[in-house]
């Protein structure tokens, strides 16, 4: 689950959901490929500011909602895990280093979308456009307590 992240001068909650695909679209994830892709980002969070919110393998590509903090772009953080998972899972599955011959696991691209803890893009703009309408601001505001509960 989401927490907010209070630092010296800000408080955020950015989440990010990333879909990484292996190298040539193979299919690499077994079971102990996917196991040892989960620990790697349990190891990654502990020296990170990366919290992994749910990680999500199909046979070729991998889902990651990931929660972050604003010093870190969407693009490093995807540079990060995909450089530590491919070396930890090249040194650990031999079959998977022959099976992917150019020596990259992921392929070069992937997809990223932000997510929000508190409503829809919508509800989001609605927010912004009505701000310093009292009675609109707490329509809101009280609609994201509830929902906090």
């Amino acid at each position: 689950m989401s927490e907010y992240v209070h630092k010296s001068h800000n408080v955020s909650v950015l989440i990010y959901h990333f879909v990484c695909p292996a190298k040539y679209r193979r299919v690499v994830f077994s079971k102990e490929v996917d196991q040892t892709l989960k620990e790697t980002c349990l190891e990654i969070s502990k020296r990170y500011e990366i919290a992994f919110l749910e990680i999500g393998v199909d046979k070729n590509h991998v889902h990651f909602l990931i929660q972050s903090v604003p010093s870190y772009s969407p693009t490093k953080i995807i540079k990060m895990i995909k450089s530590i998972t491919a070396k930890e899972i090249f040194a650990k599955h031999l079959e998977v280093k022959k099976l992917l011959w150019g020596g990259e696991f992921w392929s070069d691209g992937y997809f990223v979308n932000t997510v929000s803890k508190f409503g829809s893009e919508a509800t989001i703009s609605k927010y912004v456009k009505n701000q310093g309408v009292e009675k609109e601001y707490s329509r809101l505001h009280a609609q994201q307590q509830m929902s906090l509960f």
